[in-house]
């Protein structure tokens, strides 16, 4: 497969903000579109190599940009400020991601009517607040997410599958809250599954995470798994 790839300038509120945007350059089109959500330190070549894998799978992939044109941490401290500002402001967080996937719905070669979302991390806390504000999206997937409820969203009713692929010794995410994910999901007549991978931390698809004091440790079988997961999840929305 021969990628058709670029960047995308667009703008959310005054912030200047740049997206990765990849396809199969043979492929007939339009095709479904993935919007691909990123970790807490911004889009990074982990979020736009997704995108092209998805584009090796049929799909058409946007590795949007939450923080700005540029913009990316570069340790724990400026991450979390990075990120601060959008958990204090959930309302702001799910406009952003709204854009995000017009902007992903707007390429010429994406069907606007099949879409769906993936995310890391604070990438995956992102397409469970698509999908909990009623965006127009057949499904998401998070995979290593956090999985906080907004403040913003009392009762949500969710129409979008859910996947939720889980690291169960992930000391973010300790197993109250994922009783608590499953609890809210089932309140908002969500169809959802949750895959928890034993013996796995936080961050495990990404290669580069090797910190098991901080609980950040990738594990090459639950990236595999997962990967896989997401890929039946989405044949079974678009049937690719």
């Amino acid at each position: 497969m021969t990628a058709r790839t670029r960047l995308v300038d667009y703008t959310h509120d005054g912030a200047e903000l740049e997206g990765f945007f990849a396809c199969d350059e043979a492929a007939e089109t339009p095709l479904p579109g993935i919007l691909v959500a990123h970790a807490w330190s911004g889009r990074s070549p982990m979020e736009d190599r997704k995108a092209e894998e998805l584009a090796g799978l049929g799909y058409a992939a946007f590795a949007l940009d939450l923080y700005g044109k540029g913009v990316r941490g570069t340790s724990r401290e400026e991450n979390a400020g990075l990120m601060r500002p959008f958990l204090d402001n959930r309302a702001m967080l799910q406009s952003r991601l709204q854009r995000a996937l017009a902007v992903l719905q707007e390429q010429p070669e994406v069907d606007a009517t099949r879409t769906a979302a993936i995310g890391f991390c604070f990438g995956g806390l992102c397409v469970l607040d698509l999908a909990r504000s009623g965006a127009e999206v057949a499904g998401v997937v998070s995979f290593h997410g956090l999985f906080g409820a907004p403040s913003n969203i009392e009762s949500p009713s969710i129409a979008a599958k859910i996947l939720a692929l889980h690291g169960w010794d992930d000391p973010m995410v300790p197993p109250e809250q994922v009783l608590a994910l499953s609890e809210e999901l089932t309140a908002a007549g969500a169809d959802w599954q949750l895959h928890a991978y034993g013996g796995t931390m936080h961050a495990f698809t990404n290669p580069d995470a090797r910190d098991a004091g901080h609980g950040t440790v990738y594990d090459a079988v639950a990236d595999r798994r997962s990967w896989r997961a997401m890929q039946d999840f989405l044949d079974e929305l678009f049937a690719v």
